[in-house]
């Protein structure tokens, strides 16, 4: 569930000069989660604190202008002085709406989205990005090769990879973090409410929301075979699933036991490759 009131982190506060910057210094900042995420809902605008700048700023620049058919778009906010971000916080028009498990939609929404993408040239910020999802992501296409923890995903990995294939699929950008970002309202309508730039096919976008579905949102394992129309589908499925099992073996808190969810993904994703 989104938008619903939570208690702020101690000592966290909206700023005034970022109220200021915004135009809401008239209205009553209310903390909110808003898919997933930590927010100020003032009246119809939505201020947020931004992990990365640059980032946030490359997307504003790009959410403002694109048109997706049949998903809203949280259109982002200047402030004053006509900035995207101010002081690490951004502001967008707020979208009601609720995270909600209806994956088909949410790969429909996907499939919208990045049809609208294809024409987005690659941001430069991507350039030699060496993080833990570039790097996961390097692996699972095969262009780099990672050391894995056996106990935490590294023994699976092995066993996946060797299923991989050549694939022809033209990279563009994506975002690959869907699942969990997708809004609906109370007529079904999606609504996407920001972009995490990566530069891969948009079928992989697309099966990485399968994984996760799979691995954490309890999705029923007909899932990734109601999907076999997208191209190179099951190799997607492949790189998505190892994306994923890279991320987790390297995450400081994964545990044998928190990779069964990725184990069940792997299980209904395996007849297909």
């Amino acid at each position: 569930m989104t938008a619903a009131p939570v208690m702020p982190p101690a000592g966290t506060t909206l700023p005034v000069h970022v109220r200021t910057a915004f135009g809401v210094n008239d209205v009553e900042p209310r903390p909110v989660v808003w898919a997933g995420r930590r927010a100020w809902h003032c009246g119809d605008v939505l201020v947020r604190p931004v992990p990365d700048n640059v980032v946030a700023a490359w997307s504003a620049a790009v959410l403002d202008g694109l048109q997706v058919e049949g998903v809203r778009i949280a259109r982002p906010l200047r402030s004053s002085d006509g900035r995207w971000v101010v002081g690490g916080w951004a502001a967008c028009r707020f979208i009601p709406g609720y995270v909600e498990p209806r994956y088909d939609e949410v790969i429909e929404a996907s499939v919208r989205l990045h049809a609208a993408t294809a024409s987005v040239s690659r941001p430069r910020l991507l350039d030699d990005r060496d993080d833990l999802v570039s790097r996961s992501a390097a692996g699972a296409f095969g262009e780099r090769r990672l050391t894995l923890d056996p106990a935490t995903g590294g023994e699976l990995y092995s066993q996946l990879a060797e299923f991989r294939k050549p694939v022809q699929l033209t990279p563009q950008l994506v975002h690959p973090e869907l699942f969990g970002a997708v809004l609906f309202d109370e007529h079904g309508m999606p609504a996407v409410i920001d972009l995490v730039p990566c530069w891969r096919p948009a079928q992989w976008a697309a099966a990485v929301i399968v994984v996760d579905a799979l691995a954490w949102g309890g999705a029923d394992e007909e899932l990734p075979h109601r999907w076999t129309h997208l191209e190179e589908w099951p190799q997607m499925l492949l790189r998505a699933l190892l994306h994923r099992v890279a991320l987790h073996a390297q995450h400081p808190d994964a545990s044998p036991r928190t990779l069964a969810g990725l184990q069940r993904a792997a299980g209904a994703i395996g007849p297909l490759l």
